[in-house]
Parts: structure tokens; C-alpha cells; sequence
């Protein structure tokens, strides 16, 4: 796929992360803060458990991109975080097309259980020179 065939554009993939995940993730990135790699210290704040790096969801939504656009360079991303993704639930991978930009991407990672967002944003995606 690229830029001239991307509008309209709609790709739906599914990912259930595993805490085995989340330290592979906290060993490569060196970010092993507790809150998402030990289930104990997790189990006493707010979320209850360890909650996913927002990071390590991009990289999945990357790697999604790459497989989509395998010619395109990957220019920019804006994201957010509004909610956490947990080990052993179920995530969807929703990307589109914006319809005034050909050049991005949206997407959204939402919990499948309950359809929260956990990650929204908007990718430049264009061609290799």
C-alpha cells in the first residue's frame, strides 16, 4: 500500500499482551518501573496491576505500519495515553485514513472487554526518497 491508495484505508488487528511482554520491553528500554513489571508493588496502586509501557504499544502499532506500508518511511506521531492496557486482556489495533490528509494515519488501541482507548494518535507516513 501507499500514499495515493491509502484514502479510503481501514486495517483491524488483535493483540493480547502478556506480562512476559512488559519485562522483555522493561529489560530493553531500561524503564523497569514497578507499576509494569511487579505484579506485587501493582497490586496496591489504582490500576491494581501492571500496566503496559504506552511506548511498547506504538512499537506494536509500528510494526502493524511497517507491515501496511512497507515502502513508506514512518515521518511523525502525535499520541496519547488516556487509559492503561493490561497483560492478559485482549487489545484492538484500529487504523484509517484521514480524509483530509493523506499523508496520516489515525490510530486508536482500545480494550476489547470494555472499549476503552489506550492509546490515540496520528501517524505521517510517506514515501522513501
Amino acid at each position: 500500500m501507499n500514499a495515493s491508495s491509502r484514502s479510503p484505508f481501514s486495517a483491524t488487528y488483535f493483540w493480547t499482551p502478556r506480562q512476559s511482554d512488559f519485562d522483555a520491553f522493561a529489560q530493553l528500554s531500561g524503564d523497569d518501573n514497578p507499576i509494569h513489571v511487579d505484579p506485587e508493588f501493582s497490586a496496591k496502586t489504582r490500576f491494581g496491576r501492571t500496566v503496559s509501557h504506552g511506548m511498547l504499544l506504538y512499537t506494536r502499532a509500528f510494526g502493524h505500519l511497517k507491515a501496511l506500508f512497507p515502502t513508506e518511511k514512518h515521518a511523525f506521531q502525535s499520541l496519547m495515553f488516556p487509559n492503561p492496557s493490561f497483560a492478559d486482556e485482549e487489545l484492538v489495533f484500529h487504523y484509517s485514513a484521514d480524509e483530509t490528509d493523506t499523508s496520516s494515519v489515525h490510530v486508536e488501541v482500545t480494550r476489547k472487554a470494555d472499549g476503552l482507548v489506550t492509546l490515540s494518535g496520528t501517524c505521517k507516513i510517506g514515501a522513501v526518497s
